[in-house]
């Protein structure tokens, strides 16, 4: 028997519709790339978003068809949001932090046909535009007197479409299984995979963000999300703040730790989210000018593993609660959370601190589990580590044009190359990574074009990068290289010679040459003997 229920589709639309009409009045705060503060509330948010949706559907965008930005987290950003999805198009949100030539790739590999760009990725755009045979239309994110001067040859200009359309319009009725967004994610090696989200998982990942034991966000709160609107969406937020009627800051292009604490205290924020480096940045900036940050509740840090230091000293400087959390673009992203359960009230200023140090407990609409080398399910005791497979509503199936298939096994969980540990109550940790990939700062580096990029110098024979702790961004790639016989090279020279092939940040900081390096049976570098023998100083 079929149930007598309402078959209304779960569509992004909605969240901002509902904003707009329960909290039509509640701001969006954001610092421009130009320079000062704009705001408005929900209600105008709506307006301009349906402005930018007639203007899409006037340039001959249709369903499916794929747009891109490159920019940071502002109003535009979130306006586009909704525009794109809502009209049934997918938004492309591209990492700026990629080399040039991989931004290219990533624009192509996804067939984008329109860029909006911030103005200070004019000379990236105007650069890159011969590059991109299928994109029709260049839209840069500005005002006719910001127009950047290298933009590409008929640009068009954001607010001039805006002021250009209408605010009637009425969103069409789409599936919510259709794509509404797409995000590339570069934690494995070779070319990023593209992650394509739904309107159905979309809204249900935000609904699980703002309830109690995950982000605990209400219409009383001022959201901060310090990860940018091209990583992960900002993780969700610029879904779950008006999913809730929650103020919402966008901080630009700016997550300094003076930035942060400017805006968090003049916006009065609540709850702030971002990778482990933000805080330190943070936290430097108000012990040296002895400011505090009153208002915030809690912090979500995630990206990479905050130390028991860095959780300490947040919740000590902050009065806040730190909430760990792990997640990956394939899993929208969050996957798990730390939050603590009614048993744990009496656990004590050491079993808190012990416990705060895993990533985080399951919560409904993700599965975990452990397995071993066979696929055998391990034990949740805490003790057996295995690889760690996630499935749920919000969980990738598959790679756009199914690449990387072999991620996603035949029972249908996606393995996520994390090596991990369940407890009894169900608490995640994380013991390594079966991937060689390193996290700085939250961002993934792939060790394999950093070995191919020195490689490529024709005095290197072999290489080897692996990440090192480091006290500001967690990891920074080591290269540690074997020349070849009767060559020299200088390590500057080589650094440079990396310098020159990858992004800025993924430069190594330093470059070792070494007389040999550990090989396995089967021929492949032994990174976790490397990395041991580095924190013992014997290499």
């Amino acid at each position: 028997m079929l149930a007598l229920m309402m078959d209304r589709a779960l569509s992004l639309p909605s969240i901002l519709e509902y904003a707009a009409l329960y909290h039509g009045d509640r701001e969006v705060v954001t610092r421009t790339v130009e320079g000062p503060i704009h705001r408005y509330d929900y209600a105008s948010a709506l307006a301009r978003s349906k402005r930018m949706a007639n203007a899409l559907l006037a340039m001959g965008v249709k369903p499916g068809d794929r747009v891109a930005t490159l920019a940071w987290s502002t109003h535009r950003h979130f306006e586009l949001y909704y525009a794109v999805s809502g009209i049934g198009a997918v938004l492309h949100t591209i990492n700026p932090r990629l080399h040039p030539d991989q931004v290219a790739w990533v624009a192509n590999h996804a067939e984008d046909s329109v860029l909006f760009f911030d103005i200070s990725f004019g000379e990236l755009v105007g650069d890159l535009a011969a590059k991109l045979p299928l994109v029709k239309t260049f839209v840069a994110m500005t005002d006719r007197d910001h127009l950047p001067t290298q933009a590409p040859a008929g640009t068009l200009v954001y607010e001039e479409l805006i002021d250009a359309h209408s605010p009637d319009f009425t969103w069409p009725e789409v599936d919510e299984r259709q794509a509404s967004g797409l995000c590339y994610t570069s934690g494995t090696t070779g070319n990023p995979k593209g992650v394509l989200y739904s309107h159905r998982s979309t809204v249900l990942h935000a609904m699980a963000l703002v309830a109690p034991d995950t982000f605990d966000l209400g219409a009383r709160d001022a959201v901060l999300p310090c990860a940018q609107m091209y990583h992960a969406n900002a993780w969700c937020t610029p879904y779950a703040a008006p999913l809730v009627g929650a103020k919402l800051i966008l901080p630009g292009r700016h997550l300094d730790g003076p930035s942060i604490c400017e805006l968090a205290v003049a916006e009065r924020a609540t709850f702030l989210l971002g990778v482990p480096t933000i805080w330190v940045g943070v936290l430097d900036h108000l012990d040296q000018t002895g400011g505090k940050l009153t208002t915030v509740r809690n912090i979500a840090i995630g990206g990479s593993a905050p130390t028991a230091s860095l959780v300490s000293r947040v919740e000590e400087k902050l009065g806040a609660t730190v909430r760990q959390i792990w997640g990956m673009t394939e899993t929208s992203p969050l996957g798990v959370i730390n939050t603590a359960l009614a048993k744990h009230a009496d656990e004590g200023a050491l079993g808190a601190a012990s416990r705060k140090l895993k990533q985080g407990r399951g919560l409904w609409g993700v599965d975990l589990r452990i397995v071993d080398e066979a696929g055998e399910i391990l034990p949740r005791d805490g003790k057996s580590p295995g690889q760690l497979q996630v499935r749920g509503p919000w969980v990738a199936s598959a790679y756009f044009k199914n690449e990387g298939a072999q991620a996603f096994t035949d029972d249908g969980w996606f393995d996520t190359g994390d090596i991990a540990t369940l407890d009894p109550e169900g608490y995640l940790r994380l013991t390594d990574r079966a991937k060689d990939v390193i996290k700085s700062g939250g961002e993934w580096i792939s060790t394999l074009d950093l070995e191919d990029a020195v490689c490529s110098h024709p005095a290197v024979a072999m290489a080897a990068a692996i990440g090192v702790p480091h006290p500001k961004w967690d990891e920074r790639p080591l290269l540690l290289v074997v020349l070849r016989p009767g060559q020299t090279a200088d390590p500057e020279v080589l650094k440079a010679h990396v310098a020159e092939r990858v992004a800025r940040w993924w430069t190594p900081d330093e470059v070792r040459i070494v007389d040999s390096l550990p090989i396995g049976p089967t021929g492949k570098v032994l990174k976790r003997e490397l990395r041991d023998q580095v924190a013992t100083a014997a290499v």
